[in-house]
C-alpha cells in the first residue's frame, strides 16, 4: 500500500522517520536507500537556503548551531511554497519559542530584521512622489494630509540594537553594539534595501500612517508617549527612501 501524501511529506522532512512502506523505484525494488538520499538532499538544500536567508544569525550561532536549528526548524515549517525566497517567514518567531536560546534575547529581533529586508527586496515597484511634490502642499493642509507607502516599506521596533548588531557582523569596521533600544525603518529607493535607525517614536507615527492616520493625527498619537519626537527627521528618511507613493487630504 502506497503512502498517503502526507505520510510523505512528514517522512522526507524528518530524517528520524523511517522511510515509508510501499515506496519503490522503476525495478519495483524497496525504494528506501533512495528516499534517503532524496530527502537528505532536501535538507541540505534548506539547510543551505535558511544559511542565505538569515546570514547574521548564522554567523552569529556558527555553523553547526545553525545547521542543527535549520533541522528543527524544518521539522517544525516544512515549507509551504515552492519560492525558496519565502522560506523561513516563521523563523523569528520559531526563535523567540526556543528555551535553549532565551538567554540570546535580541537573536529573534535580528532575525526579524533580517527577514524584513529580504522581504523589501522582493516588494513590487511604485513610482514614488518627490519631495518637491509634498513641498507644494501648506503646511495646515500638510497636517491633513495622509500618506500612502510604499509596499517595500517595512518597520521593526525593537528593544535590543538590532541594526548595530545587523551593522556589526556585516561591515568591516563598524562599530560594537551599544545598549540601546532601536527601530527600524526599511526602504528600497533603488535595488537594494536600506535600514535605517529611526528617532524615538519614528516607528509608532510611521505605523499610524499605515493604519491611515493623517500627517497631523500621526504626530498627536506619537507625541502622547514620546514629546521628543522629531516629525521633520522622519518624514524625510521616507521621502530619502523613495517610500511616500501618494498623499491625498482626509475628508
Amino acid at each position: 500500500m502506497s503512502p498517503s501524501q502526507s505520510q510523505f511529506t512528514r517522512a522526507i522532512m524528518d530524517a528520524s522517520l523511517p522511510v515509508p512502506g510501499g515506496l519503490s523505484d522503476a525495478r519495483n525494488r524497496p525504494a528506501g536507500r533512495r528516499f534517503d538520499v532524496y530527502r537528505n538532499n532536501i535538507a541540505v538544500s534548506l539547510t543551505e537556503a535558511m544559511h542565505a536567508a538569515f546570514p547574521v544569525i548564522a554567523k552569529l550561532l556558527g555553523k553547526q548551531n545553525m545547521d542543527g536549528l535549520s533541522g528543527l526548524y524544518l521539522r517544525a515549517h516544512p515549507p509551504s511554497s515552492p519560492l525558496m525566497m519565502f522560506y523561513g517567514e516563521h523563523f523569528p518567531a520559531f526563535i523567540a519559542g526556543l528555551e535553549q536560546l532565551s538567554h540570546l534575547g535580541y537573536l529573534a529581533d535580528v532575525a526579524r530584521l533580517e527577514l524584513a529586508l529580504r522581504r523589501t527586496y522582493h516588494a513590487a515597484d511604485v513610482p514614488p512622489i518627490t519631495a518637491e511634490a509634498l513641498a507644494q502642499i501648506p503646511p495646515d493642509a500638510l497636517m491633513q494630509t495622509q500618506l500612502t507607502l510604499a509596499p517595500a516599506v517595512q518597520i521593526i521596533a525593537s528593544l535590543w540594537p538590532i541594526f548595530d548588531i545587523w551593522h556589526f557582523n556585516t561591515t568591516d569596521g563598524a562599530s560594537k553594539p551599544q545598549a540601546v533600544a532601536q527601530d527600524i525603518l526599511i526602504t528600497r529607493p533603488e535595488f537594494d534595501p536600506i535600514p535605517n535607525v529611526l528617532p524615538t517614536g519614528g516607528a509608532v507615527w510611521i505605523t499610524a500612517l499605515e493604519q491611515g492616520a493623517t500627517i497631523g493625527e500621526a504626530h498627536e498619537i506619537t507625541l502622547t508617549n514620546t514629546p521628543e519626537f522629531d516629525l521633520g527627521t522622519t518624514l524625510a528618511l521616507l521621502l530619502q527612501g523613495n517610500a511616500i507613493i501618494d498623499f491625498y487630504k482626509k475628508d
